[in-house]
């Protein structure tokens, strides 16, 4: 998988790579919107990566997966399920930047999955770039260690090649044959004591963490390439150290080496611990090695629509699956059949008849199968861990400019849940509104442009409402008569009521505190009923009521009382008392998680506090600070945006509702 922020050139090593292993015959850039890996249509118009594509191709005999995945803030979760089905992953950093805020979020996203990864530093060829910096932000940012394996030689205009510390030679890269053909040659004079100091460097890094290496390092033996690859594998692969590589992907350097570093030191699916599970009915936890004989397991990390039916890609952890076999879904405990099975090229495609362990591939034919669903087989089920998503934190309404597309929408937007489960839609009770919710002002954009373009439906969005609620502040004793001849027929009822306020988030209730003996149990549900449904409007704005409780008295019965008539004096009592029990509006507040490096820390608090926040607990999470406050939903808008600003785009935030409290 390849990861990094915005423009740091993922896309373009990934089709470096394709080119020099022969999948593809011609680079495309992303620059003229041609690139192999972006292949939606807002990705070519905006020249940047939306979804993660999936590729394979194959170097010095070995197959290799690849994902291309967005840099984007608003589409982690895109980067999340690449990251929850890879064996390894190459962060790409450019040369100029060195870590840039994304790159955090995605890496320590890979370290939670505890992905192995390698870097590489990218751009050395533009103006400023600067090889060592870039490697002490991984050191400093990242927490990671790395592990210099390259040095570049010249930089900026001057850059030529790179030094290799493993083999102690210089590459030279042949600009006529598009880099397709280079060479080694020795280290130039003015680049050796460099080379041998990094060298050294490179050896007691390695001797640290492994013995042998220390032991022919302390006695001046010399050390062989092979046992030095070895080395730097064991610890890639134990999350110990990040070999880093370099480059300049637009000028076709230091890919080739790249591709030796992705099938030297990172693992394959026989290196990596086997996946394990439960037993779903027992609990009982299960491994499942990268067996090709084994019981069938895989993991759906992504569902896309492809002309209308429905495409899962699945990450095949154990055994084999045929094109037509069943296969069983355990969280949902249903049968499926695989009716095709494919391999993936970006948005090319072609048949296959079989998956085996350590493949990715896209099935059609799964109904009812989601994202983080695991697939096995029914005789040796086994439940995978799931991906965890993140909650939607900004909404807006939606609407078809035309009545009759209405039901069409709602089709798209199912079908856009399905595929992306950061993205959520309800129809709000209260407004009427289609209410959409996404991770970011540019996840929904995209979106609402993909329902033009691929559902050919005009809509209209609204700036999202907030919805208030209303409780009274007072306990209120209230008596009402109702006598009046409705269509020549005498109706009466008289009773009295209590209303009192109950604490936040209670609820209401109502009760019967009535002790007289002719009350039966039909006026007693009507009364109840007339309250329930004046709770719904209350008497400021006409907003539901909440948290209160409603007693019943006493009540005052004749020969003409009915329940029709209980129910509307009830409805009328109520809001009568209401208006008397000094009635306050409430709004709805929200828990707030924001996660902000440590020099932020001021700027964000005292916008926090402008927004009325309330600050509740502040802890550190590694070099972050996680701040936790409770913030009115009305000062939330477009804060998305101002934490980025406030944060030099480092800091991220998730809120989800709390309670409601006085505006």
């Amino acid at each position: 998988g390849i990861i990094a922020h915005i423009d740091a050139g993922k896309t373009t090593v990934t089709e470096r790579i394709l080119y020099y292993t022969g999948r593809v015959h011609k680079m495309g850039e992303v620059h003229d919107g041609e690139a192999t890996m972006d292949w939606m249509l807002e990705e070519k118009e905006r020249g940047i990566t939306i979804t993660s594509a999936v590729t394979s191709c194959s170097w010095r005999g070995h197959t290799i997966n690849i994902i291309d995945t967005p840099g984007h803030v608003d589409f982690t979760i895109e980067v999340e399920r690449a990251l929850r089905v890879l064996d390894g992953a190459i962060g790409v950093f450019c040369a100029v930047g060195g870590v840039e805020p994304q790159s955090e979020t995605v890496w320590h996203q890979a370290d939670r999955y505890n992905v192995p990864k390698i870097a590489f530093i990218n751009k050395l060829d533009r103006v400023g770039a600067d090889f060592f910096r870039a490697v002490e932000m991984i050191r400093d940012r990242l927490g990671a260690v790395p592990l210099v394996l390259q040095l570049p030689w010249g930089v900026e205009d001057g850059f030529k090649g790179v030094i290799d510390l493993i083999k102690m030679k210089a590459v030279i890269w042949d600009d006529d044959m598009l880099g397709a053909e280079y060479r080694e040659v020795d280290i130039p004079d003015e680049g050796k004591e460099e080379a041998l100091h990094y060298r050294e460097l490179l050896l007691e890094t390695l001797a640290d963490r492994d013995d042998r290496i220390m032991e022919k390092y302390l006695s001046e033996e010399g050390i062989e390439t092979g046992e030095l690859k070895q080395a730097v594998r064991a610890a890639t692969t134990e999350l110990q150290l990040v070999p880093v590589f370099c480059g300049a992907a637009l000028r076709n350097k230091g890919i080739q080496l790249l591709l030796d570093g992705i099938v030297d030191y990172l693992p394959s699916p026989l290196d990596i611990p086997p996946i394990v599970g439960r037993v779903p009915g027992t609990g009982e936890e299960e491994s499942r090695p990268a067996d090709i004989r084994g019981p069938f397991s895989a993991l759906a990390f992504k569902v896309m629509m492809d002309q209308g039916r429905k495409m899962t890609y699945l990450r095949v952890y154990s055994g084999t699956v045929r094109a037509g076999d069943p296969v069983y879904n355990p969280a949902k405990g249903v049968k499926e059949k695989l009716a095709r099975l494919l391999k993936m090229h970006s948005n090319k495609r072609e048949r296959i008849e079989s998956a085996s362990a350590g493949d990715i591939v896209a099935a059609m034919g799964l109904k009812l199968s989601a994202t983080g669903d695991t697939l096995c087989s029914e005789a040796h089920p086994i439940l995978l861990e799931p991906i965890q998503f993140n909650e939607p934190v900004i909404s807006m309404a939606i609407e078809p400019r035309s009545v009759q597309d209405h039901e069409k929408l709602l089709a798209a937007l199912r079908k856009l849940t399905d595929e992306d489960p950061t993205f959520k839609f309800k129809i709000d009770e209260e407004t009427g509104q289609t209410v959409i919710s996404g991770m970011g002002e540019l996840h929904l954009d995209i979106l609402i442009a993909r329902i033009r373009r691929e559902f050919s439906i005009e809509t209209n969005q609204g700036k999202p409402q907030v919805v208030y609620r209303e409780t009274v502040t007072e306990t209120v004793k209230h008596s009402e008569i109702f006598d009046r001849e409705i269509n020549g027929v005498q109706h009466y009822a008289g009773l009295t009521i209590e209303v009192s306020p109950l604490p936040r988030g209670s609820e209401n209730r109502f009760v019967n505190r009535c002790t007289q003996p002719e009350l039966a149990e039909e006026l007693i549900s009507a009364v109840r009923q007339g309250v329930t449904e004046a709770e719904t409007s209350g008497v400021l704005m006409g907003y539901p009521m909440i948290d209160l409780q409603t007693a019943l008295l006493d009540v005052e019965i004749r020969e003409t009382s009915d329940e029709m008539a209980f129910k509307v004096v009830a409805t009328m009592a109520f809001k009568n008392a209401c208006a008397k029990g000094k009635p306050v509006l409430l709004e709805p507040i929200m828990r707030t998680d924001i996660l902000i490096p440590e020099e932020f820390m001021g700027e964000v608090i005292s916008d926090l506090n402008a927004r009325q926040g309330k600050i509740e607990q502040i802890s550190a999470k590694g070099t972050l600070q996680v701040v936790t406050a409770s913030v009115p939903l009305s000062k939330m808008f477009g804060y998305s945006t101002s934490i980025r600003s406030l944060s030099q785009g480092r800091g991220t935030f998730s809120m989800q509702f709390s309670h409601y409290d006085r505006v």
